[in-house]
């Protein structure tokens, strides 16, 4: 519980189907300029991002096909890719059969399954278009306030997406992305789940209450019990980072602070882990 506070590039082979190819034509080495991460200055870096892991590119795959535009897959990955590797042929999305040593390094990770693929980036949505297409009844919505470790918002993301969420919401000059890394951890829920991109708080807060959701604050101590305290049916949690904590001007907005109450052993939970139990009792309440 966190502290208070355009066009696809053709193949590079000929279009034979990719069974029909020849293992050593797949196989070539790669050049090291795959391995090198984009230079900061580069547009690649802002619209494209290198995601890894099965789940992430399979759904990145059934939702937006078209944003996909590399692949790079182990051998042993061909059966359970068939689909996506007769698309990229159909599309002419240059793909390839590469070594796990070389997804290691394109991935910069063990933890790729065999697969990674260049994608294009989704921009987020803004807060007043997420909420005009947004529809009645009840509705859930993360608001993160400086959560910032990958691996934290890929495990957000995935309960966000297990539970139904609406959207996670990044303040104005939030520097929070989506990465390769949370993407895998997210299992598939970065697809799930839209994040939206608010303007200053203040107008943020005014455009929520204005579509009727209250905003519940989470902290360590001192608040209402989060299993017990009646929940509306159009809620906003808003989550702080471990470290710095939720900024106390925004905790002092929101309708309600909330606490997990627990064994006292450890101080709180993570915020990942947090998030998970608050969206379980919101879920509980409104089925």
């Amino acid at each position: 519980m966190p502290r208070e506070r355009a066009r696809p590039e053709r193949h590079e082979r000929d279009e034979r189907p990719y069974r029909q190819r020849d293992e050593a034509d797949l196989r070539q080495p790669l050049g090291e300029e795959m391995f090198e991460a984009p230079h900061p200055q580069r547009a690649r870096r802002d619209v494209e991002l290198r995601l890894y892991g099965l789940n992430a590119i399979r759904a990145v795959f059934a939702r937006r096909p078209q944003a996909i535009r590399k692949l790079y897959l182990s051998g042993n990955r061909i059966p359970a890719l068939q689909p996506l590797l007769a698309w990229c042929v159909a599309n002419r999305v240059g793909y390839r059969v590469v070594e796990e040593a070389d997804l290691d390094k394109l991935a910069a990770s063990g933890h790729h399954e065999g697969v990674v693929a260049d994608v294009l980036r989704e921009e987020p949505a803004s807060l007043s278009e997420w909420l005009r297409e947004l529809p009645e009844g009840p509705q859930l919505a993360i608001w993160l306030d400086g959560v910032g470790n990958p691996h934290n918002l890929g495990a957000i993301l995935r309960s966000a997406a297990h539970f139904g969420v609406a959207a996670v919401l990044m303040p104005k000059d939030s520097t929070l992305a989506l990465s390769g890394a949370a993407a895998r951890v997210a299992e598939g829920g970065a697809e799930a789940v839209p994040m939206v991109r608010m303007g200053r708080s203040d107008n943020a807060l005014t455009q929520l209450r204005g579509a009727g959701f209250a905003l519940a604050a989470t902290v360590v101590s001192g608040g209402d019990n989060a299993f017990a305290t009646p929940l509306p049916q159009r809620l906003v949690y808003v989550l702080g980072a471990e470290s710095e904590g939720m900024d106390r001007d925004l905790v002092a907005a929101c309708d309600l602070r909330l606490s997990i109450p627990g064994s006292g052993k450890v101080e709180s939970l993570n915020v990942a882990a947090a998030t998970a139990v608050l969206l379980a009792a919101w879920t509980a309440r409104s089925a």
